[in-house]
């Protein structure tokens, strides 16, 4: 039988239910500052006291912890050169008496200086004569080979020579002065600057390539008297090729 004191169990409910709500609501208020929350703790003898100054409620998450970045490795700039085999894919080039073709030592000097430059590591494009490739073509610099005319009699030497408007005068001057002294190292043959004609410093292939890629163009050697060291030494030729080429991108 119920009592007239004994609480009735609806009020108990509703009661309970406000509470709860305004907890929530409290919960809520706190961070925007509209209820203040005192921190309070006990003194030496062990009474209450209040805590000045803001605090920090721990919820309970691991203090954050710095994560150290590894340290960037640049990647390191593979050279790409261009090497023009001069007159492959179009023409014989000059041809000797009896029967020696120009287009075929080119072909044989471009293939060795690709191979070396590779090996070297190297990105290296064998291009010919009027490759499609070559327009807007973009690398740290293209190299048309060749070799020169067998009808000079007693003519011995090679020249090396940019183009005549350079829009990079600087590099490719340096590009020049590089090949011409390591090629004349390796070959023993003297640099010819009074035989560099103007179809050399017109060379097609300077006005098709991007403006920004160093270019040069040499003639190896003669090919009557100086036919030795471009048929039966090509390697040697290469070599120096190959030696201008890394001194002007690596430096000395």
């Amino acid at each position: 039988m119920k009592k007239e004191t004994d609480p009735d169990p609806w009020a108990v409910a509703w009661v309970m239910r406000a509470v709860v709500l305004i907890a929530f609501l409290a919960a809520l208020a706190v961070p925007t500052g509209l209820v203040p929350i005192i921190a309070v703790a006990t003194d030496t003898q062990g009474e209450l006291t209040q805590v000045e100054g803001p605090i920090v409620i721990s919820l309970g998450a691991p203090e954050p912890t710095s994560t150290p970045i590894p340290a960037l490795t640049p990647t390191p700039h593979l050279p790409r050169i261009g090497i023009v085999a001069g007159h492959s894919g179009h023409d014989s080039g000059a041809v000797c008496p009896d029967g020696l073709q120009e287009v075929d030592i080119n072909i044989d000097v471009s293939q060795r200086v690709v191979r070396l430059l590779t090996d070297y590591g190297w990105d290296v494009d064998l291009l010919e004569e009027f490759d499609v490739r070559l327009f807007g073509y973009q690398a740290d610099a293209l190299l048309s080979i060749h070799a020169d005319s067998c009808n000079v009699p007693g003519k011995t030497g090679f020249k090396v020579a940019r183009a005549e408007g350079s829009f990079i005068p600087d590099p490719e001057d340096r590009l020049v002065d590089c090949l011409s002294r390591h090629y004349a190292e390796h070959t023993e043959l003297e640099f010819d600057p009074f035989t560099i004609t103007y179809d050399m410093r017109r060379y097609h292939a300077f006005y098709e390539i991007n403006p920004n890629t160093p270019a040069a163009i040499i003639e190896t050697g003669f090919m009557l008297e100086d036919r030795e060291l471009l048929t039966e030494r090509p390697e040697v030729v290469a070599g120096g090729i190959v030696a201008g080429l890394i001194c002007f991108v690596e430096g000395e």
